[in-house]
């Protein structure tokens, strides 16, 4: 796969049955993170304009945002209290009265999240085996970094030798973007309600800003 290319991700065959519309989209990209460029925080801050406090209230309303909001809301969430990636970064922004740049990847995120509404994160691409995907955890498995096993059956971004995430929440230790990081492996959650095009504008837009 070229730097930059989308791939799908697979999904487990009983996910598909219950979950119609799941699905996982990744890029590679041939750099990690690092501090953002003055001309990246100056889009930051364009962006906290547009997003004012009625705009970010108001994203939970919208097609894309709202599907997410099914979603979690389906597999057990309340997205009031475990916001969606849009809705927890609009919160952030009424918070703190603008986005705060972090890194380069993490800006990267933001921009992308918000200008998509789609769910986007990211990992170590040298820390992944193989091709990421959505399974469920099967017992006695455990995510690196957090004690104790996975309750069975909680859904999880995997690759091929162990989960890689939650699949809303915490990412493995180890398999995340360090200092160090050399690929970053970006992944887009797409959930049904959530149009093709998006997904790809998303992962297209942190993209773009990564290789500036």
């Amino acid at each position: 796969m070229s730097d930059g290319e989308t791939e799908a991700g697979w999904v487990a065959p009983e996910l598909r049955d219950e979950l119609p519309g799941l699905g996982l989209r990744y890029a590679l990209v041939e750099r990690g993170s690092g501090r953002s460029p003055r001309e990246l925080k100056q889009r930051l801050r364009e962006l906290s304009d547009r997003f004012s406090g009625p705009q970010a209230i108001n994203l939970r309303h919208q097609p894309i945002p709202w599907a997410y909001r099914v979603f979690y809301r389906h597999i057990g969430l309340d997205p009031d209290e475990q916001p969606t990636p849009v809705e927890e970064l609009a919160l952030e922004r009424i918070k703190h009265g603008g986005f705060r740049s972090r890194s380069l990847l993490d800006d990267a995120l933001t921009i992308a999240i918000m200008e998509s509404g789609v769910a986007l994160r990211a990992f170590d691409a040298d820390k992944v085996s193989g091709a990421p995907g959505i399974r469920s955890s099967q017992p006695g498995e455990e995510l690196e970094g957090r004690p104790g096993e996975l309750p069975s059956g909680t859904l999880v971004i995997a690759d091929e030798a162990r989960p890689l995430a939650l699949l809303v929440g915490a990412t493995a230790s180890g398999r995340g973007v360090v200092p160090r990081t050399k690929r970053t492996m970006l992944c887009a959650l797409q959930v049904k309600g959530v149009p093709d095009i998006a997904v790809e504008e998303a992962i297209w837009l942190a993209g773009g800003v990564l290789q500036g």
